[in-house]
C-alpha cells in the first residue's frame, strides 16, 4: 500500500512537471510560480493532516519559505523591490513564530 502511494505521488509530481515544462508556453516565471503553488499544495496538506505537531510546525515554516520565493518572483516579473521587502518581513516573522511554535512544543513558555 505504502509503495502504491509513493508511486501514484511520483506519477503526479512527473504529470505536472511534464505538463508545466513541455505543454504550458507561459513564460519561465510564471512556470516557476506554479512550481512553488503545487509544492505549497503538498505542504498545506502536511500542515492539515499532519502526523505531528512537529511536523505541522515544520511545514508551517517551510510554507513561509515557499510565500518568500514566491514574493521574490513576483517581485522579479513587476521589476518592482516592494514584494522582496514584503518577502524579508514574512522570512522574519516566519522564524520568530517557528522559534515561538518550538518553545510552546517543548512545554516552556515563551520568557524562558
Amino acid at each position: 500500500m505504502k509503495f502504491l502511494r509513493w508511486l501514484s505521488g511520483l506519477l503526479l509530481i512527473a504529470l505536472f512537471f511534464y505538463i508545466n515544462f513541455f505543454i504550458y508556453q507561459g513564460e519561465l516565471l510564471f512556470k516557476l510560480i506554479n512550481i512553488i503553488l503545487f509544492s505549497s499544495l503538498f505542504v498545506l496538506l502536511r500542515v492539515i493532516f499532519g502526523p505531528s505537531p512537529a511536523d505541522r510546525i515544520v511545514a508551517v515554516d517551510i510554507l513561509g519559505v515557499l510565500i518568500v520565493g514566491m514574493l521574490a518572483l513576483i517581485g522579479l516579473y513587476y521589476d518592482n523591490d516592494f514584494f522582496v521587502d514584503i518577502g524579508l518581513i514574512w522570512a522574519l516573522l516566519s522564524f520568530i513564530a517557528s522559534l515561538a511554535f518550538a518553545k510552546i512544543l517543548e512545554g516552556r513558555s515563551l520568557d524562558d
